[in-house]
């Protein structure tokens, strides 16, 4: 194992010489200009780019006199002749010597620099792998709030002022690392995430889940990554919603990045807006991932347009149940309305209501209903039914399920379609 003996520093008000004008070249002086880094360049030949970045260019072949008062130089010539007037005149004048590519010739290496701002991390293989140094840049930038700039400014004021407060400074950066999303994470099959949503999972240091999320997805998860059960299934112990919106707050507030994984929308009855509220309150930074919603998903895994011409022109989503568990009726009398369709999420446990309900507003038991369950998973059941049938063929659906109601449930016959 080889070992290291570098320090790495930052020099203040730095005079450079970049010996050569090729690509190599271009890559340093890149990186000097936009960390605006006084230098000049002696070349024969120079890149079409380069001259762009700075006026100090000398185009001749170098001679150790060009070196003037520059005690940090760079040869990005590749040409051992170079490296060899440079070594020797390093003997008798205090230089920092950098030959590209030629790591024992070097006095230092170039780190991989994030952008230039107040706060700017610099990343070093010890010249190993540049490629490594500039993955772990990257992964180091994402970490920096895009306003850190304000911020700083902010600091140095206070600092100016003598007011140096480490504790709340470090209270500060962490409520500034805090984010939280809540992540529509469709009807289950991984596929239909949008690629914010599989970021957002990734990139989670916690992720808040419920049984609605499919194993499929949870999988996606890093193992490193905490994951905590909220439950929210009918019939077993579960917390309540006011409990969910306390427990993402307080990993919030311990400076984590937090990922609430929804069903279907965030804000198609899931609750979404009540947590996003909850989170604004307590200022913490939130960004909501718009996901499938199965009301629209659902009926087309089953073959179902909620609208087709001839069918239905127009479409209701509701949910069967209320705050509290109650159950919710009050749209069984869409039911009734011609060339429409109605789609009932959280409705399988209430088929029994809503039959009862439809009978009382003497809706036809011919009335064309579909259940879908587990829409997009492996295990995905359709089936078609009536009114009239509809509790005895809901008895042995696995949840979750959606019911859909209107003419456009023949649409499957039209296709050729079996339940299945």
């Amino acid at each position: 194992m080889m070992k290291r003996s570098t320090l790495p520093i930052l020099l203040k008000n730095q005079k450079i010489l970049l010996i050569g004008g090729g690509n190599v070249a271009l890559q340093k002086a890149e990186v000097l200009s936009h960390n605006n880094i006084d230098f000049r360049i002696v070349a024969e030949e120079l890149n079409k780019k380069i001259v762009k970045l700075t006026d100090k260019i000398e185009q001749k072949r170098f001679k150790q006199k060009d070196i003037k008062d520059e005690q940090i130089i760079i040869d990005a010539t590749g040409n051992p002749k170079v490296a060899k007037k440079l070594l020797k005149y390093k003997k008798k004048h205090p230089i920092l010597l950098n030959v590209v590519d030629v790591p024992e010739l070097c006095d230092f290496y170039f780190m991989a620099l994030t952008k230039n701002r107040p706060l700017q991390i610099a990343v070093s293989s010890n010249g190993a792998s540049p490629t490594a140094a500039k993955y772990f840049r990257d992964e180091c930038e994402r970490l920096i709030p895009k306003d850190i700039t304000v911020y700083l400014e902010q600091k140095q004021k206070q600092r100016d002022a003598g007011v140096i407060d480490v504790e709340q400074t470090q209270k500060e950066l962490a409520k500034q690392q805090t984010k939280v999303f809540l992540v529509g994470c469709g009807i289950g099959d991984p596929e239909l995430l949008t690629l914010k949503a599989l970021k957002s999972i990734e990139n989670a240091d916690v992720v808040l889940y419920d049984h609605l999320i499919s194993d499929e997805i949870m999988q996606l998860v890093p193992k490193s990554t905490k994951k905590v059960y909220v439950g929210k299934q009918l019939g077993y112990h579960s917390r309540s919603q006011e409990e969910i919106n306390t427990l993402i707050i307080k990993h919030a507030k311990k400076g984590r990045v937090v990922a609430r994984l929804k069903s279907g929308d965030p804000f198609v009855f899931g609750r979404g807006a009540e947590e996003l509220n909850d989170l604004v309150d307590e200022e913490i930074a939130t960004e909501v991932i718009p996901g499938i919603s199965s009301s629209i998903s659902g009926p087309m895994m089953g073959n179902i347009p909620v609208t087709a011409r001839g069918y239905a022109s127009g479409f209701t989503v509701v949910s069967a149940h209320l705050k509290g568990n109650s159950v919710n009726l009050d749209w069984v009398e869409l039911l009734g309305k011609e060339n429409h369709t109605v789609v009932v999420l959280m409705g399988l446990s209430r088929v029994n209501e809503i039959v009862e309900e439809a009978d009382r507003l003497g809706i036809s038991k011919k009335k064309p209903c579909a259940i879908i369950s587990n829409a997009s998973r492996p295990n995905q059941k359709v089936v078609s039914t009536t009114l009239k049938r509809l509790v005895a063929d809901a008895k042995d659906i696995e949840r979750p399920a959606i019911l859909v109601f209107g003419d456009v449930v023949k649409y499957r016959k039209l296709l050729g379609e079996q339940d299945a």
